[in-house]
């Protein structure tokens, strides 16, 4: 038994181009996150016949999410599992703009991942924890499915972790472009990574 996890990031946000610590924020594609949506929806439906289309219920994640169902005749559905990382008090903030009040604390994050603290946020570590038990009561419910997930780069790298087994150092050494797609395979207790951060169907 097989089940086939298509893996997606949300399309681009307003945040995404400036760089801003989105979190929990709840920011609505731009118009070229709706583009990449529909080439994705596209890309999805002419090569797959998913079951179920879930996502994080984060506008951005939600928006995308509902354009891929619609072309695959679904409707999307949410769950809390896959929302974004708690940026605590950096959310809404720039880098630079961060670095002024917690200059160390935003270092660690880029070069130490794995032990950084964000104030008033989540440990990488726990939402690593978070969506390993997501992944493994998906892969139960939809055994020998076709599944999509629709997410955050955040969450998108971890689930990619646990298929590569990895630890958290390796957290920026993985790329997730808006709405790539990431192919994932689950049989019994191994998961498979097959693909990584295809965005071949948005230069299109």
């Amino acid at each position: 038994m097989t089940t086939t996890i298509i893996l997606v990031r949300h399309g681009q946000t307003e945040w995404n181009r400036v760089e801003r610590f989105r979190g929990r924020f709840d920011i609505p594609l731009n118009q070229t996150g709706k583009e990449q949506a529909k080439k994705t929806a596209e890309r999805i439906a002419a090569h797959w016949n998913p079951s179920r289309v879930l996502t994080s219920p984060l506008g951005r994640a939600l928006e995308t999410a509902s354009i891929i169902a619609k072309t695959c005749h679904l409707t999307a559905q949410t769950h809390e599992g896959m929302i974004d990382i708690d940026y605590g008090k950096w959310q809404g903030l720039t880098i630079e703009e961060a670095k002024i009040t917690w200059p160390d604390e935003v270092v660690n994050w880029f070069e130490h991942p794995e032990s950084a603290e964000i104030p008033d946020g989540e440990r990488l570590m726990d939402v690593r924890k978070r969506v390993s038990r997501f992944l493994n009561e998906i892969s139960e419910k939809y055994s020998d499915k076709e599944i999509v997930l629709v997410s955050h780069t955040v969450v998108n790298r971890l689930l990619l972790m646990n298929a590569m087994d990895i630890d958290n150092s390796f957290f920026w050494s993985l790329r997730q472009d808006p709405c790539a797609i990431n192919i994932l395979e689950r049989k019994g207790d191994i998961l498979e990574l097959v693909s990584l951060n295809d965005t071949s169907h948005l230069e299109k």
